[in-house]
C-alpha cells in the first residue's frame, strides 16, 4: 500500500503533462496558469520532502503516512473538481505539499520494517515504483484522455487517485505497525527555523528552474545566487541546534559519519538530472516532430519503463552481493542506451523511428532499473532508523532538484537546437541526449570513486580485525 501511494505521488509529476491541452480547452487556462499547474506541484513537492521525513521520524511513519495520504487524496479530488484555473493551481500546490509529506514515509517504513537482504528487495520494489511512475505517466495520461475525451478527460487524471488512495489508506490502517510517539513531542522535536532556512534555500534553486520551462524571467536566476547563503545559514543553525543538545531538522553527521550517504545523494541527484528530462524531450519530439498522439507518444517510451521495472526488482535482490558495482553497471547501460537513441534518431527514417527506438530505450531502461533501487539501498544502509525519514527526504529532495535541473537543461538544448537548425527535430533530440549522457558520465565518475572508497573500507576493516586477532594471541 505504501508503494501504491508512492506511485501516485510520483506519477503526478509527469502524468499531467499530456493533459495540459485538455486543461486549456476545458478551463480556458492561460499559458502562465498551465505552467503553474505543472511547476507548482513540483515546487511544493520538493520543498516539503525533508520536513515530511522529519515529521515521520517524530510522529511515527504510520501516523504521518495516513495524514499525508488523506491530504493527497483530498487535494486530488479538489484538483479534479476545480471550476477555474486559479482553484486548480491552488489545488496542485496543496497536492504537491501532501506528496512531499507522503513520499519520505516510504523509505522510512522500509528502513524500519526490513533488514539485510530483505531491505534490498524492498528497495528494489520501491525503485521499480519510481522508475515506472516516471516513465508510464505519459502512457496512463494518454489512456485516460482517450477513455474520457478531451473536454473532461483531464479531470480523471486527478480523480483516479481517489479510489487508489482510499484502498491504500484502508490497507495501511490495517497493516502498518503502530508507533509509540505522541503529538505532545512535536513542539520540541521539530526545528522550525531550520525548516524555514532549508525551504528558502531549496526554493531559490527550484523556483527559477521550474519557471524556466515556461520561459520565466531572467531576473529569477538571481535567486540561485542566494541559495548558497541560505544553505550556509541552514548548516550553521543545525550545528548550533545540535551543539546545545537540540533536535536538528537534518542530522549533519549523515554527511560526515555515515559512509556512503554523501556520494549516494550526489549520485542520485546527478542521475535524475539526466534521467527525467529524457521523457519531456521524447514527448516533444514524438508529438511535435513526428505528429504522434499523446497515447502513441507514451507507448513509444514504454520499453524504458518495462526494462526499468523488471531490472529494479532483480537489482534489489542482487545489491547485497554486488554493491556499488551494480549501480556502476546500470549507469554504463543507461549511457549506452542514450548513445543509441542519439544515433538512431539521426540515421533512421522518421516513418520507422518509433520501432527503431525500442532497443536503445529498452537498454537504457534496463540500466536505469539497476541504478535507482540499489543506490537508495546503499545510500541509506548505514543511516540510523531514528533519522531515516529525514535522510530519505534529503535524498529525494536531491532527486527533485536533479529533475528540475535536467528538465531545464535538456529542454533548453532541444528548443535551442530546433531554432538554430530551422526545425530539424532529430538533431535537437540528439543534442539533448548528449546533455543527458554528460550527466551520466558525471554519475559514473561518482560511482567509481565510491566503489574505490568502499573497497578501501573493507581492506581497512580486515586489517584492523587481523591486528586485533594478533593482539589477542
Amino acid at each position: 500500500m505504501s508503494l501504491a501511494a508512492g506511485f501516485m505521488s510520483l506519477l503526478d509529476v509527469s502524468i499531467v503533462n499530456v493533459a495540459l491541452p485538455s486543461i486549456q480547452q476545458g478551463l480556458g487556462a492561460s499559458s502562465g496558469g498551465v505552467q503553474w499547474i505543472v511547476s507548482g506541484y513540483a515546487l511544493t513537492f520538493g520543498l516539503s520532502l525533508v520536513a515530511g521525513g522529519r515529521l515521520g521520524d517524530v510522529l511515527g511513519r504510520r501516523r504521518m503516512f495516513l495524514i499525508a495520504l488523506t491530504g493527497f487524496v483530498l487535494t486530488s479530488a479538489l484538483a479534479g473538481a476545480a471550476p477555474n484555473e486559479g482553484l486548480l493551481v491552488a489545488a496542485r500546490l496543496a497536492q504537491g505539499l501532501a506528496a512531499g509529506l507522503l513520499t519520505p514515509q516510504n523509505s522510512g517504513l522500509i528502513q524500519d520494517m526490513f533488514r539485510g537482504a530483505e531491505r534490498g528487495r524492498a528497495f528494489g520494489m520501491f525503485g521499480a515504483t519510481v522508475g515506472i511512475s516516471t516513465a508510464t505517466g505519459p502512457v496512463l495520461g494518454g489512456l485516460i484522455l482517450a477513455a474520457f475525451g478531451a473536454d473532461s478527460g483531464w479531470r480523471w487524471v486527478f480523480y483516479v487517485n481517489v479510489p487508489v488512495g482510499a484502498l491504500a489508506f484502508a490497507l495501511a490502517w490495517l497493516w502498518l505497525p503502530r508507533a509509540d510517539t505522541g503529538l505532545r513531542t512535536l513542539r520540541h522535536q521539530i526545528d522550525y527555523r531550520g525548516a524555514l532556512l532549508l525551504g528558502i534555500a531549496v526554493l531559490c534553486v527550484l523556483f527559477p528552474l521550474v519557471q524556466s520551462e515556461g520561459g520565466g524571467t531572467p531576473w529569477l536566476w538571481l535567486l540561485v545566487l542566494l541559495a548558497p547563503a541560505f544553505g550556509y545559514a541552514f548548516v550553521r543553525w543545525e550545528q548550533r541546534v545540535a551543539g546545545r543538545g537540540g533536535k536538528p531538522l537534518l542530522d549533519l553527521t549523515l554527511f560526515t559519519a555515515v559512509p556512503g550517504y554523501p556520494p549516494g545523494l550526489v549520485l542520485g541527484t546527478v542521475y535524475f538530472c539526466g534521467f527525467t528530462g529524457i521523457f519531456l524531450v521524447m514527448s516533444l519530439f514524438l508529438q511535435k516532430g513526428l505528429q504522434y498522439t499523446p497515447l502513441q507518444s507514451g507507448l513509444a517510451v514504454t520499453p524504458f519503463a518495462l526494462g526499468s521495472a523488471i531490472t529494479a526488482v532483480v537489482a534489489g535482490r542482487l545489491v547485497s552481493r554486488f554493491g556499488r558495482g551494480l549501480t556502476l553497471t546500470g549507469l554504463c547501460l543507461v549511457t549506452l542506451g542514450l548513445i543509441g537513441v542519439a544515433v538512431v534518431v539521426l540515421l533512421v527514417p522518421e516513418r520507422e523511428l518509433g520501432w527503431a527506438l525500442t532497443l536503445p530505450l529498452l537498454l537504457a531502461g534496463v540500466g536505469g532499473g539497476a541504478v535507482i533501487s540499489p543506490n537508495t539501498t546503499l545510500t541509506l544502509e548505514c543511516v540510523p532508523n531514528r533519522v531515516a525519514g529525514a535522510a530519505g527526504g534529503a535524498l529525494q529532495t536531491g532527486q527533485r532538484i536533479g529533475t528540475a535541473i535536467g528538465t531545464a537543461v535538456l529542454a533548453t538544448a532541444y528548443y535551442t537546437t530546433v531554432s538554430a537548425t530551422g526545425g530539424r527535430y532529430p538533431v535537437a533530440v540528439s543534442v539533448a541526449m548528449l546533455c543527458a549522457i554528460g550527466f551520466m558520465l558525471v554519475a559514473i565518475t561518482v560511482a567509481v570513486l565510491e566503489l574505490r572508497a568502499r573497497r578501501r573500507r573493507v581492506v581497512d576493516a580486515d586489517r584492523d580485525e587481523a591486528l586485533a586477532a594478533d593482539v589477542q594471541r
